[in-house]
């Protein structure tokens, strides 16, 4: 009889204790399904983007670019064949597009031009992403917009919730001064703010104003390479942290890094929007950009490098760094191969030497290269907005396969280098729509032009016998 009970008991305890472990696994499994839950809700998907295409009528040739240029009078030649030498050599081709401001017989920069320039490629952009994606205005949770350059009031967010009846707990910010770096910081904005709400819809959206900016009359030379690179284009993104996004999104961003080199002085003053030195106002740059921007990206892929590198680089990068700076040892500085963790390349189309110096630096190849340089060449510097031209490229030329990476390095004003890293989720469809559809089969082409030194020498023999010029150039875009 004692067997008996002494086998009941050890039955009764046995069972207990499977029924303490149900409940302890079903707490655990909830838990867990919790935890995985709020993770893919801070997730930061890119449902869709689009890129403003300016129409033919905006576009401006070389000799219309140096026309816009010679206006208001009076003429300076030396001040027109410096502005010709640096078009010529900028990288950009002959389809660029500015502002209707400069189509006008007064160029006088408007607070209502401005605005209206704005107002034209976001409203662009957005309608076309709103037609894509079928997301409506009144789904957006968030606006987030960034324009450097005029900051007027009402906010540029402001102007879009008007435009589109947004609801009213809608959450508005607008980017100002932040350079051409400012999409990456955007997009790091929404993405912090996905922690805090979760299943939101985030509208990036980023351009800039040539109106007021873009068309310096006076005659020091740092202040004119703004006339000869800066373009009209914008863009919109539709950013989500909703995890049923997930199945039709095109991308997923893995990290963001923003560097910012301001606490120097050199690195602050290199681009500054003031006046000159007679008073004329105009954005200056200074020679000492390019080895300021250099320094800005070597210390953000410093701190990028430990994320996204195989255990081996980095462990390279180490020991030749402690070579260099513990032994004092004259070896050549390792660079990391990022081409083992990134396949695709997204550099900031700030110019030709621009995007040759970091090229350089990261030892990528002209395959490599091709997205930056074509969209320079096609679209021109159009600010924040021209890693998304170059996405747009690789779409068109559907480079993007799925799982792989794509890395964004943005440059801007003060100083500052800003990356971000994105996973393709899917491939576009055939039958997508980009801004390079009509001319994706003319590219990659040649993007030095084929004006000869003695072709910019006899143009410049016949402007200077026909002063005054105001009807003196050619002024017909090219197709």
């Amino acid at each position: 009889m004692k067997n008996w009970m002494d086998f009941l008991c050890l039955a009764l305890v046995l069972e207990r204790s499977a029924v303490l472990h149900l409940i302890i696994a079903a707490v655990l499994g909830r838990l867990l399904i919790h935890v995985l839950g709020r993770q893919r809700q801070r997730e930061c998907y890119l449902v869709d983007f689009t890129c403003y295409k300016p129409a033919a009528e905006r576009m401006a040739n070389t000799e219309l670019s140096i026309y816009f240029s010679a206006r208001p009078e009076p003429i300076i030649p030396d001040r027109l064949g410096f502005q010709w030498r640096i078009y010529l050599r900028s990288g950009l081709g002959e389809e660029t597009a500015v502002s209707r401001f400069f189509f006008n017989q007064e160029m006088v920069a408007t607070m209502e031009e401005a605005r209206a320039e704005v107002v034209e490629s976001l409203i662009a952009a957005t309608d076309e992403l709103f037609t894509k994606t079928q997301v409506t205005p009144q789904d957006i949770d968030i606006v987030i917009v960034t324009v450097s350059t005029f900051t007027p009031a009402p906010s540029h967010a402001s102007m879009i919730v008007n435009h589109y009846k947004m609801k009213e707990n809608v959450k508005t910010f607008s980017v100002s001064g932040m350079g051409c770096s400012a999409n990456v910081i955007a997009v790091q904005m929404a993405k912090d703010m996905f922690a805090s709400y979760p299943n939101c819809y985030a509208l990036v959206l980023a351009t800039e104003s040539l109106t007021m900016n873009a068309n310096y009359p006076g005659n020091d030379k740092t202040f004119m390479l703004t006339n000869c690179l800066f373009r009209v284009g914008g863009n919109a993104l539709l950013l989500s942290n909703k995890p049923a996004e997930a199945s039709r999104a095109k991308m997923r961003l893995v990290h963001t890094v923003r560097t910012n080199v301001a606490a120097d002085d050199e690195s602050y003053g290199c681009v500054m929007v003031k006046e000159d030195d007679e008073g004329v106002f105009g954005t200056g740059l200074r020679p000492s950009l390019l080895q300021v921007a250099a320094k800005a990206m070597q210390r953000n892929l410093s701190t990028l490098g430990p994320k996204v590198l195989p255990l081996r680089e980095q462990l390279y990068y180490a020991y030749n760094s402690l070579c260099i700076k513990l032994f004092k040892m004259k070896v050549e500085p390792y660079v990391p191969n990022f081409k083992l963790a990134f396949q695709h390349f997204c550099i900031h189309p700030g110019g030709r030497s621009v995007i040759s110096g970091i090229g350089k630096s990261l030892k990528l190849s002209e395959y490599d290269l091709e997205p930056s340089r074509m969209a320079l060449f096609r679209f021109g510097n159009t600010s924040s907005s021209g890693v998304w031209y170059e996405v747009a490229y690789m779409e068109a030329k559907r480079r993007l396969k799925v799982g792989e990476r794509v890395l964004q390095i943005a440059l801007g004003s003060g100083f500052k280098c800003n990356t971000a890293v994105w996973e393709v989720l899917r491939q576009t469809y055939p039958l997508e729509t980009t801004c390079w559809d009509d001319c994706i089969h003319r590219y990659p082409c040649n993007t030095r032009k084929n004006y000869t030194d003695d072709y910019c020498d006899q143009w410049f023999n016949r402007l200077n016998s026909t002063l005054p010029i105001s009807n003196g150039l050619s002024c017909t875009t090219s197709n």
